[in-house]
């Protein structure tokens, strides 16, 4: 999963990336209530928000 965003476009990072922040809100309002399998997760939400800001910010720059 970690590189498999290299070959995605600019609009399709951005719709990955509006996908992957509802999913980690989500996430965190589970957190909340408590059912959550494993609280690892929340990490790997935010480093793949984070590697998808860094591939958008690459792209943008390049145009």
């Amino acid at each position: 999963m970690k590189n498999s965003f290299k070959n995605l476009t600019l609009p399709e990072l951005k719709a990955k990336l509006d996908e992957l922040k509802k999913k980690y809100m989500e996430f965190r309002f589970q957190m909340v209530i408590g059912h959550v399998d494993n609280p690892l997760q929340k990490r790997m939400f935010r480093r793949q928000i984070a590697r998808l800001h860094t591939l958008i910010h690459q792209q943008e720059k390049k145009a």
